[in-house]
């Protein structure tokens, strides 16, 4: 397998594509008031979608899981073939064969377990470097973010004197809109680690275009955040023929509005690069 980069564009509009548990819940912005979106996102867009195409995924969400299990621990105790892994590279091994997004992106398994007398015991911990790495998300222009307040009137509780709890005021935020891209690269060599395969590029490669899809909620309505397109690099060696960030640098996104409103405020082209040709895949 040869190293892959990738770019994901993609516009987000009246929604909270990523809130900042910090700052209230508001969708993250650099200090030049740029939108964001952390990698720890993204990648959980990419597993739910995974996981809606059959592949067994490890770290699921709580509103998104296909099995009875309801902690990282538990799923991978559920691995019968791990209770008889003897060494460390062992049990990394067959976790990759186990789980999709093990291999991917790689993970760090620590777990406390317990002796026979119930003392806490060292347990284990290893760390897997997965090939697939997606950097944080960022929009092209600083964004909007418009601040709505909001009632909550429905009855939570009865009070002990036997009146009802008042409303309750809060606030909704969203980006009014924005265009984001996402860089993203494939490391053949740690890719051959895990035993990431060709396959598997393809599954991500697959996804790629509709990763907001069965992803919507109150905060992101159905939608509201749209991949535009997956532009998707093959190189022709392991090592590859140029660095990724030069390769993610031929993508240009020029502004066409002082104040962009749509994706037609935008051109998106791609810098030539020698020997090395880009598939655009348009979004789902």
């Amino acid at each position: 397998m040869n190293k892959k980069d990738f770019a994901i564009v993609f516009t987000v509009k009246n929604a909270n594509p990523n809130g900042d548990p910090n700052n209230g819940n508001r969708p993250r912005t650099t200090y030049s008031g740029l939108g964001e979106i952390t990698d720890v996102s993204l990648k959980r867009k990419i597993r739910n979608r995974l996981l809606d195409n059959g592949l067994s995924i490890f770290v699921q969400s709580d509103s998104k899981t296909v099995d009875e299990f309801t902690s990282l621990k538990d799923r991978m105790a559920n691995v019968e073939e791990l209770k008889k892994a003897v060494t460390k590279e062992d049990y990394s091994k067959i976790a990759c064969s186990k789980f999709f997004d093990i291999r991917a992106f790689g993970q760090v398994i620590s777990f406390k377990g317990e002796d026979a007398d119930g003392k806490k015991t060292k347990g284990l911990s290893i760390g897997i470097r997965g090939p697939v790495s997606i950097q944080n998300a960022y929009s092209v222009s600083p964004v909007s973010i418009t601040t709505n307040k909001i009632t909550k009137s429905v009855n939570l509780e009865t009070k002990e004197d036997g009146g009802l709890s008042a409303d309750r005021m809060g606030d909704k935020h969203s980006v009014d809109f924005g265009l984001y891209v996402a860089y993203g690269s494939i490391n053949a060599y740690l890719a051959e680690d895990t035993n990431f395969t060709e396959e598997d590029c393809n599954e991500i490669k697959k996804v790629l275009p509709s990763i907001f899809e069965n992803d919507s909620s109150t905060a992101r309505p159905e939608g509201s955040m749209e991949v535009v397109n997956v532009y998707w690099w093959e190189h022709e060696n392991k090592s590859g023929q140029y660095s990724s960030a030069k390769v993610h640098r031929s993508l240009k996104v020029k502004e066409l509005s002082a104040s962009p409103q749509s994706i037609e405020d935008y051109n998106i082209t791609v810098e030539p690069l020698q020997n090395l040709k880009v598939e655009v895949l348009e979004g789902f």
